[in-house]
């Protein structure tokens, strides 16, 4: 069984339960979620005819409950195994067709446009710099050593400068000037207000004429709106109870799908779309008596507030995008969906105690809940504010604004790392800048939202930095389906901080492609995005402290080396116990990996992050799942604070996309242990680049009162060199990685063993009626040590480059871990 997923041209395959296996569905965010074992699904939604509610007085019609469907989704998780399963592999010949951020065809029928090849040429003539996407859909750039091509990142504010260099147009200057006191409940006097007024959308097809990535985008969105608009009304798939993971995902298809008629329609006028999106949301505010839609009165499931921020943004886009165009008793039913279904329950998690305990607790802590909630809240306000009776749009204003800047904006740590993990960035990033844009160009001010925290001018940084060669450093949880979520708060970044880098660095991704992005790229860019940018980067801030490594910013087949400490708690209950774990790319290919997010309706997953917690006893949050060190078979200490330090030559990539790392080029990050652990009394872990990037060496300084094992994941399949297993064999999509042990512990006997990712037979019993996910496809290199005692486990990891000789590897000195410098392991 198969079915076409928009945004690639390819094909999706299904399990026996018709959830699709491929991690990505609609606007998925980047490819960074494992590739195994997917189990969160969408489910084919049952075609119904809708009538809308005509007068404001027949509200409750609005909400009629049409039959219960007994379909619920088991989970509501990006369930995984290792990123870079040689069996999941995307094939190469169609991910870059449609992929948004590269050439080839852009959504269903699009014209191939890199190059300049059926788009209008960009700067120099090149069109769109990548000339596709590899496997893992990221970007592929030409050889190129042309510095009037790539040339360091900037913004050209010139117009006539920007003109002769052949870098399109951008916006002009927006014709509303706000008072010199904004408010949040004063808007500007023509619609749309939200993200993308009037003078934008007036400029965008010339704009679209002449840039080659608003090209390729905007025939992507039409070819996705196209698609959605075949698709039968969005079916009410509960995923594991209204308050497991309730009906997020349905939230955001909706979302999806009215942002991209909506966009359809004011580039074309065409009122089919209006249609389209009318019977979209009649049948979303629960008034299709052929759809069951949720609980009267609640069909948005307050349960799970995120199912409210994601559909009440939906419907603001709707209200605002096409006022003009609504009948007034459309415009009146849409107004009032916004207020019963959404802004009311606001209120209600802002006013009332007891409601809030129970579902609006998300307005007291920072991340992606708070920017979501708080940021469709906010967009439903602003989208009525001056036509609704009632006053619940101006107060929900009162309460947003204030507690996103005090919570949403502090999800970013002191280092720009978002505080969740990498993947509930995009949740977060998404939200915020949605909610930010709106009220800049709604109300005039940010009102402090990019201000207040000065990370988040950061936070973008940390997502380049953790995007490796093959998927990002995906460690902890990943979160459920994204769909309307991309990293598109970069190019808002990009401009609102301006820093080009942002910018450059998200247009050729192949999520950039849908309406946001329109508005938020500025074409005025130039240059390459990783001119100037240095290869390595340590982030310090105690709650995470982790370093990114690499030997080129274009060649995806190079070295990529992450590695994390810090704290276990500070993370909303999306971390593992996981000091010292790391992820290695080599050739193209994810050697050592992630498991990914375990159920998210198992008992006590979210129960809390301390040591007692029962999230700690399911696998794949258990240290032994993750790429350290288990002492005593025994899990990590929750509380501790380890120390990290880090050190590189600092070598930046230049112009070309061709780099050469110089001889003598090196990083190395370390870290002690000591406090992480129970039963040890000395420990430091350190990881560095070898022979100009191209070797790397693991290093493990132990002094423990029980046993020792050093563990990695792994998709590879393992052999052996020789009976003495002292030298692993890692085979993976026919890439080879040798894996040695150095200096073996006299009298150990040490060697590596092929294990199983399971629990060990001793753990505490997990919760009754629980299981743990299954791993297949993933195997454990693993050093076992019985007995207590000191060790110095160096583990040597030599990628089987074309180009190297045996005799071009290196083998390092013996160094401890507390005495390596920049020059200690030189020959």
């Amino acid at each position: 069984m198969s079915r076409q997923y928009p945004y690639r041209n390819r094909t999706e395959s299904y399990d026996s339960g018709m959830r699709p296996l491929s991690d990505i569905r609609y606007a998925q965010a980047a490819k960074s979620e494992p590739y195994l074992n997917q189990s969160s699904g969408f489910y084919d939604p049952q075609s119904a005819r809708g009538a809308g509610r005509k007068t404001a007085s027949s509200r409750k019609k609005w909400w009629w409950i049409g039959a219960i469907l007994l379909l619920l989704c088991i989970a509501g998780a990006v369930v995984g195994g290792i990123v870079g399963s040689n069996a999941a592999k995307k094939n190469a010949s169609t991910a870059s067709a449609g992929s948004s951020g590269a050439g080839g065809s852009a959504g269903n029928g699009g014209s191939p446009i890199s190059g300049g090849q059926g788009g209008p040429a960009g700067q120099g003539g090149v069109g769109r710099f990548a000339v596709g996407t590899d496997t893992y859909e990221l970007p592929i750039y030409p050889t190129e050593t042309n510095q009037a091509v790539y040339g360091a990142p900037t913004f050209v504010a010139d117009a006539s400068a920007a003109a002769a260099a052949g870098i399109p147009s951008t916006f002009p200057p927006d014709p509303w000037t706000p008072g010199a006191s904004p408010s949040p409940t004063t808007t500007r006097p023509d619609r749309p207000r939200l993200i993308a007024p009037a003078y934008k959308w007036a400029a965008l097809p010339d704009m679209v004429a002449s840039d080659p990535y608003l090209f390729g985008w905007n025939e992507t969105i039409f070819g996705n709106a196209t698609f959605y608009y075949n698709e039968p009304l969005t079916n009410y798939s509960i995923d594991g109870g209204y308050s497991g993971s309730g009906v997020l995902d349905v939230a955001r298809q909706v979302k999806v799908k009215v942002k991209s008629w909506a966009y359809a329609y004011r580039m074309t006028n065409d009122t089919q779309w209006v249609d389209r999106t009318w019977r979209e949301l009649v049948n979303a505010a629960g008034n299709n008596t052929d759809n069951f839609f949720g609980e009267q009165g609640n069909n948005w499931n307050y349960y799970h507030f995120l199912d409210v921020g994601e559909f009440t943004a939906a419907f603001a886009i709707a209200y605002d995008w096409l006022y003009d165009v609504w009948q007034p008793s459309q415009r009146d039913a849409i107004m009032y969906s916004i207020l019963d279904l959404g802004l009311s329950w606001g209120l209600q998690a802002y006013t009332n105690s007891t409601f809030q305990a129970s579902n609006g607790w998300w307005n007291a802590v920072n991340g992606n809940w708070n920017c979501v909630c708080n940021g469709g809240l906010t967009l439903g306000a602003l989208a009525i504010l001056g036509d609704d009776p009632t006053g619940m749009a101006e107060q929900m204003l009162g309460y947003t604004v204030d507690n996103a800047k005090a919570n949403c904006a502090m999800a970013p740590s002191t280092d720009g790392t978002w505080s969740e993990t990498a993947n509930y960035w995009y949740f977060g990033t998404t939200a915020h800048a949605e909610m930010t844009s709106s009220l800049i160009t709604a109300t005039g001010s940010d009102y402090g939202l990019l201000s207040t925290n000065p990370a988040f001018n950061e936070t973008a940084l940390f997502h380049i930095y953790v995007t490796g060669m093959t998927s990002l450093f995906n460690y902890g949880d990943h979160g459920p389906n994204k769909y309307s979520t991309t990293a598109n708060g970069m190019l808002f970044y990009g401009s609102q901080f301006a820093t080009p880098v942002y910018t450059l660095f998200q247009r050729d991704r192949f999520d950039a492609a849908e309406p946001w992005s329109m508005f938020w790229y500025d074409g005025s860019v130039a240059g390459g995005w990783w001119d100037g940018l240095p290869l390595d980067h340590y982030f310090d801030n105690g709650l995470d402290q982790w370093a990114s490594m690499r030997s080129s910013w274009t060649d995806n087949t190079g070295t990529y080396v992450a590695i994390k400490s810090g704290n276990h708690t500070g993370h909303q209950t999306h971390g593992d116990l996981d000091a010292g774990d790391f992820v290695l790319d080599f050739m193209g290919q994810r050697f050592a990996g992630e498991l990914g997010s375990g159920n998210y309706l198992s008992t006590g997953y979210f129960s809390s992050e301390g040591q007692a917690s029962q999230r700690w006893l399911y696998y794949r949050k258990r240290t032994e799942g993750q790429n350290a060190v288990v002492v005593g078979e025994q899990n990590q200490n929750a509380d501790a604070q380890p120390t990290a330090s880090f050190g590189t030559t600092g070598e930046a990539q230049d112009y070309t996309t061709t780099y050469t790392v110089p001889d003598g080029s090196t990083a190395f990050f370390t870290t002690d242990l000591t406090s992480t652990y129970f039963n040890v009394t000395a420990y430091q872990r350190g990881v560095r680049l070898l022979n100009n990037r191209r070797q790397v060496l693991l290093q493990d300084d132990i002094v423990a009162t029980a046993s020792v094992q050093w563990r990695m994941h792994t998709n590879a399949t393992i052999t052996y060199a020789d009976a003495t297993n002292t030298t692993a064999i890692l085979t993976l999509a026919g890439k080879v990685l040798h894996v040695s042990l150095l200096n073996i512990p006299t009298g150990t006997g040490a060697t590596f063993q092929t294990l199983d990712p399971v629990r060990y037979a001793d753990d505490p019993p997990l919760p009754p009626g629980e299981v743990d996910q299954p791993n297949p496809g993933v195997s454990v290199l693993s050093v076992s040590f019985a007995d207590g005692g000191s060790y110095s486990i160096q583990v040597l990891f030599n990628p089987q480059w074309d180009d190297m000789a045996a005799s071009d590897f290196v083998t390092p000195p013996s160094v401890p871990v507390s005495q390596w410098t920049l020059t200690s392991h030189n020959a």
